[in-house]
C-alpha cells in the first residue's frame, strides 16, 4: 500500500501566515502538521512509501523539510509544477499526478495534509481489508452548522455510502468526511477515469460522490469517545488546534 498526502495547496484563506509558508509545515504541539499525519500513517503495517505532493512554490522547503526529518517509512516529495492558487491541480489531479507519475497500481491510502486527528488509521484500514472496495473516514460533528462546512455522507445500516454531497446547504446528518481514503487497486483506475470524464479535479468529495454511483463504497465512523479531529482550514481552526490537540 503506497499513502499519499496532498499538500499542494496555497491555503489563502490563513494568510499573511501562509503567504511564504506551506500550511503543513506550520507547528502545533511542536511538530510539522504534516509529521502528525506521516506519525499516523507510519503505524499502518501495510505502507511501504509515502509521497507528499506539494506545488513549485513551497517544494524547496518540503525538501529541507523531509532532510531532516527521520521516518521509518520512505518519504518523497513531488513537485506538481503549480505555482498558484489560479493554475493549481486540484486535491484530485495532484493524486492522479501522483499515481501517473510514481505509476502506481495497488492500494492507496490519502491523507490530507491540514488534518490533526487521533484517529487510529489502522482501524479504517482493518475495515477497508474487510470490505475490499473503497473507504472514506467519517466523524460526527453532532453539529448540523459544522456539516455544512464539510463534505456530507449519507450511509445505510451497513455503513454503505448512498449519497454524498460537498457542503451542503441543509446536511442529512452531522456525519462529515475527515479527508481519509482508502482505495483498491481498482479504485485507484478510476481516479483517472473520473478525470478523463472532465469531472471536477478540485476537490476528493467530488470524486466519492461519482465512486459511490458506480462501485461500493463504505464510510468508516471513527467514534471513540476520545477521538479528536481538527480540520485546519482558517486561522481561527489553527489557533483552536494549537490549544487544544493532545499533540
Amino acid at each position: 500500500m503506497k499513502a499519499i498526502i496532498p499538500a499542494a495547496g496555497y491555503a489563502t484563506r490563513m494568510y499573511p501566515l501562509t503567504k511564504d509558508k506551506a500550511k503543513p509545515l506550520l507547528e502545533v504541539k511542536g511538530k510539522k502538521m504534516v509529521e502528525h499525519v506521516i506519525g499516523k500513517i507510519s503505524e499502518i503495517s501495510d505502507v511501504n512509501e509515502i509521497f507528499v505532493v506539494t506545488n513549485a512554490k513551497f517544494y524547496d522547503q518540503f525538501v529541507e523539510w523531509s532532510k531532516g526529518f527521520e521516518s521509518k517509512i520512505p518519504i518523497k516529495i513531488l513537485n506538481d509544477g503549480t505555482t498558484s492558487n489560479e493554475d493549481r491541480l486540484g486535491s484530485m489531479g495532484d493524486i492522479n499526478f501522483v499515481i501517473e507519475s510514481e505509476k502506481i497500481e495497488e492500494e492507496i491510502i490519502i491523507v490530507n495534509s491540514d488534518n490533526l486527528f487521533t484517529f487510529e488509521l489502522t482501524d479504517l484500514t482493518e475495515f477497508f481489508k474487510e470490505k475490499g472496495t473503497p473507504v472514506i473516514g467519517l466523524y460526527d460533528t453532532r453539529s448540523i452548522e459544522e456539516a455544512k462546512k464539510m463534505g456530507n455522507p449519507e450511509i445505510d445500516d451497513s455503513n454503505r455510502v448512498v449519497g454524498f454531497v460537498e457542503k451542503p446547504p441543509e446536511p442529512k446528518s452531522t456525519l462529515c468526511s475527515v479527508g481519509i481514503y482508502a482505495y483498491t487497486k481498482e479504485g485507484v483506475a478510476m481516479i483517472k477515469q473520473y478525470l478523463d470524464e472532465g469531472n471536477p479535479p478540485d476537490k476528493t468529495g467530488d470524486f466519492v460522490d461519482w465512486l459511490y454511483q458506480r462501485t461500493p463504497v463504505y464510510g468508516f465512523v471513527f467514534d471513540k469517545p476520545e477521538d479528536k479531529w481538527f480540520d485546519i482550514g482558517s486561522l481561527e481552526t489553527y489557533e483552536e488546534a494549537k490549544k487544544d490537540f493532545p499533540g
